[in-house]
């Protein structure tokens, strides 16, 4: 896995009681929970950071950070890219209105037509 690569979310989520899900933007309710690795990776990919920024961040939480850390995260990342909720670019990547932000941050109508006028497919 290239590190310099920018990594971006292709899902809708929800940041709810300190944690990460995905969600139906059409029922709001319906949130399928992710683990607490694969939802700390697919809330912050924004596009706007590199796989060695996440690397980084995820590193200055440790007081020691763990000896196999970049072959976890890359791990995360490979099943997430499996699951095809997030992809990696060379290039930074802006991110639509729908998945800029968690789901409790967007005005949902303006979503939905936004969601419909690009042909987003809802994962």
């Amino acid at each position: 896995m290239n590190n310099l690569h920018y990594f971006y979310r292709t899902a809708i989520y929800t940041r709810k009681n300190n944690e990460i899900g995905l969600v139906d933007i059409n029922q709001p309710d319906n949130v399928t929970p992710l683990d607490e690795w694969l939802g700390l990776v697919v809330s912050l990919a924004d596009g706007a950071h590199s796989i060695q920024e996440l690397l980084d961040y995820v590193s200055s939480r440790y007081s020691s950070a763990p000896a196999n850390l970049e072959e976890t995260v890359h791990s995360v990342v490979e099943r997430l890219q499996e699951g095809k909720l997030i992809k990696l670019s060379e290039n930074p990547v802006a991110l639509p209105y729908y998945l800029a932000e968690p789901i409790e941050a967007l005005d949902l109508e303006k979503a939905r037509k936004l969601i419909a006028e690009d042909g987003y497919t809802l994962h």
